[in-house]
């Protein structure tokens, strides 16, 4: 997840929001003239950041009472701001208007900043009573600005006047996303409809926090609970993360299975419990759907109702055409048509996945046929027999410390970066289990900005992981230095044990790593083109995880936790070898999920039953019986807490089309993953530019053409399907 604000308003906030960071001048005085003075100079999330590295938040001053009121006040400051640029009685200008909205919202970013911590990192009933009593007025501040029309029309001026011409290439594209936040957003609306618009907005709002929060309440209210004698199959780590997070829920002695990701998926694999693991399956799986107070089923019923009615207010046939209109897909047929080149070769391979599965548990008698709970399970021991790699085994040598100097290794070989971890206590921290590092270069010592790492996980912290950046790199004012943090949720073991992660934890730390280094390495002048173009923002995460299997990385850094010893080659050759292994489960649980969310946003809503439509599709596309989606409907947060990857988590194939085809260039260099020249092309085209070109034209500057499916198909052992 790339961008706060979009998990919160989706592309509104993108679209009105300028600068959503402080300055990062020590004195901060000219910054702060240009904000409209907040109401309240005594509320902390309402003032401009002080410190070292040019501010930082007062994490350790938060104060949840003050968030409403500092929402309020930041709110009314960003209209004033606005109102100022929009009645300027000067001819509109890319300066007085295009950069001025860029200046805009300082404030409210700040806000912003300690709202999506509470939402994410801190939540409690008390945040939740907030975000559900704020939703839908953020929601209606949104659509104020974006209806605005004095504004709209300044904007609407310099996009269409000869001044766009003698701007640079940079300045021309802000422009244009300026210009085309507002008009997708409802500014060329009038009248009825515009006020529609709008109210929709504010529903949709209320409904995205209800769906966010009721699956926070399932992931926290289904523990599952177990005694000593039902361990079996499970390792020591698992064991040992179980009991700690009993412990912490006051049922020391026992051991916790959470509802979450985290902990359900390495339970799966290992319980020798069959009747244990269709319970915690069930239970992770019905996250959302239990038919109580908490079941999201109509909640995702009226969304898709009022997204089809407010992109049709617009002109557009349904949803999914409005949202990818401006993506690198362009239409959902485009998007719908890479997913199902991929889905036969998927599907294909889970069968024979299952085949082999079948095999093991009728040789060791079970008398079972394959279910989803078993096949977890029943892969690992394919694992083991054709390739003879034990999970666990490699487990021992994955320390989430060690790993974290291998993300500094490659951050500092790639990007020339250094990182130096502050222990002084100069920059505050909201949980104690955060650390912050700051960035430099590692040549000239130039300070690049802060790296917060919040790695573990605990009650109020949402599931999963994903990156955010408290202030983005700008140079409106000065160099606005970054900072970065990434956020995940690994399950912490017994005072002064290693934590130890699966592979694909591994994997995950470093893809969200990725978007840390695309915020750090940004050199973009203008806030409002940070980020990328949101079909490919998973692209520079999704390639970077291609450097946990270098050797490099695991010569040095992939050592045992109990004898230091480096991991074994032949135990890394085994790890490369089976890289394709189980790619039918991996690929088909997301097609599933992908083919739904657009079927969903391509479809007349009238009628549809959540629970219904996704039987109904699943069935039509052929989905195999022992597989569910990765994200079953009712707790699709992607698509349904925000609307940043509705209609759009297809993203996630189409960058790794561009990942796999990447990968191939770096694997293909005189330098390899390490070449220099490549690597300095990949910061210069693929990192440092944002937003601010293209992603197609990006992407030809450093491969030299375009992206194959190619690579991909090669790359998860498919067959090659292109001509």
């Amino acid at each position: 997840m790339r961008k706060l604000f979009a998990l919160l308003a989706g592309t509104v906030i993108l679209a009105s929001l300028g600068a959503c960071s402080d300055s990062s001048k020590p004195t901060g005085d000219s910054a702060e003239k240009k904000e409209a003075a907040p109401a309240d100079t005594a509320n902390v999330l309402l003032a401009p950041w002080t410190g070292p590295y040019g501010g930082v938040p007062a994490f350790d001053k938060m104060d949840l009472t003050q968030l409403k009121p500092a929402l309020e006040s930041a709110m009314a400051a960003h209209l004033v701001e606005l109102d100022v640029i929009a009645n300027n009685p000067e001819p509109a200008s890319f300066e007085n208007t295009i950069v001025a909205m860029e200046r805009s919202g300082q404030t409210l970013g700040r806000v912003f900043t300690y709202y999506g911590i509470w939402t994410s990192n801190l939540s409690s009933p008390e945040v939740r009573a907030v975000e559900q009593e704020m939703a839908p007025v953020l929601a209606a501040h949104f659509s104020k600005v974006t209806q605005n029309d004095k504004l709209f029309t300044r904007i609407k001026a310099v996009y269409e006047g000869d001044e766009l011409k003698t701007l640079t290439g940079p300045q021309q594209r802000l422009t244009w996303l300026r210009y085309d936040g507002f008009a997708s957003q409802g500014a060329t609306l009038q009248g009825e409809a515009k006020d529609r618009y709008a109210a929709i907005n504010q529903r949709l709002a209320e409904l995205e926090t209800t769906f966010s929060n009721n699956v926070l309440a399932d992931e926290e209210n289904y523990v599952t609970y177990l005694t000593a004698e039902q361990l079996g199959g499970l390792p020591e780590s698992l064991v040992a993360a179980a009991a700690a997070a009993a412990k912490e829920r006051g049922q020391e002695g026992k051991y916790a299975i959470t509802n979450t990701r985290s902990s359900m998926d390495p339970f799966l694999t290992y319980s020798t419990e069959r009747d244990l693991r269709e319970s915690v399956w069930r239970t992770y799986y019905s996250r959302g759907d239990n038919g109580d107070a908490y079941d999201n089923n109509a909640v995702i019923s009226e969304m898709l109702k009022l997204r089809d009615e407010r992109v049709g207010l617009l002109g557009y046939d349904n949803y999914a055409q409005w949202q990818l209109q401006n993506r690198m897909a362009k239409t959902p047929e485009r998007a719908m048509g890479l997913l199902m080149q991929m889905w036969p070769a998927a599907v294909a391979r889970v069968k024979l996945e299952v085949a082999d599965m079948q095999a093991i548990a009728d040789a060791e008698g079970a008398k079972l046929k394959i279910a989803p709970w078993d096949y977890r399970y029943y892969a690992e021991k394919v694992r083991k027999a054709k390739y003879d790699l034990d999970s666990d085994e490699v487990k021992q040598y994955l320390q989430a410390d060690k790993l974290r100097d291998a993300l500094f290794y490659v951050a500092g070989e790639l990007f020339n970066f250094q990182f130096t971890q502050i222990t002084d206590g100069s920059v505050p921290v909201y949980h104690k289990d955060m650390t912050v590092w700051e960035v430099t270069d590692r040549t000239t010592g130039k300070h690049i900005g802060l790296w917060y790492q919040d790695p573990y996980a605990r009650t109020g912290k949402r599931s999963g992981a994903w990156a955010n950046a408290y202030r983005e790199h700008d140079m409106l004012d000065g160099e606005h230095t970054v900072l970065a943090s990434n956020n995940s949720n690994f399950i912490q073991g017994a005072p002064g044990e290693p934590v130890l992660l699966s592979w694909d934890d591994a994997e995950t730390l470093f893809h969200e790593f990725g978007h840390a280094l695309q915020a750090l390495s940004s050199e973009v002048a203008y806030p409002g083109l940070s980020g990328s173009v949101w079909d490919v923002v998973e692209f520079q995460s999704q390639l970077l995880e291609r450097w946990l299997p270098t050797d490099e990385v695991t010569s040095k850094f992939l050592v045992h936790y109990k004898t230091g010893e480096p991991i074994p080659a032949g135990l890394v050759a085994k790890i490369k070898k089976a890289a394709t292994f189980n790619s039918g489960y991996s690929t088909t649980e997301y097609l599933a999920s992908a083919l739904v969310d657009l079927k969903f946003h391509t479809t007349d809503p009238t009628d549809i039953d959540p629970d219904e439509f996704e039987r109904t599709t699943l069935a039509e596309l052929g989905m195999p019986e022992e597989i569910v989606m990765r994200h079953r409907s009712p707790q699709f947060s992607h698509v349904f807490s925000g609307e940043a990857y509705s209609a759009g988590y297809y993203s996630y194939m189409w960058a790794e089309v561009l990942t796999a085809d990447a990968a191939e260039a770096f694997a293909e260099a005189p330098g390899g993953f390490y070449d220099k020249e490549l690597g300095a092309k990949l910061v210069k085209y693929l990192f440092a530019p944002q937003n601010s070109l293209d992603p197609e034209e990006a992407y030809r500057a450093f491969r030299g053409r375009d992206a194959t499916i190619d690579a991909l198909q090669r790359d998860r052992g498919f067959p090659v399907t292109s001509k």
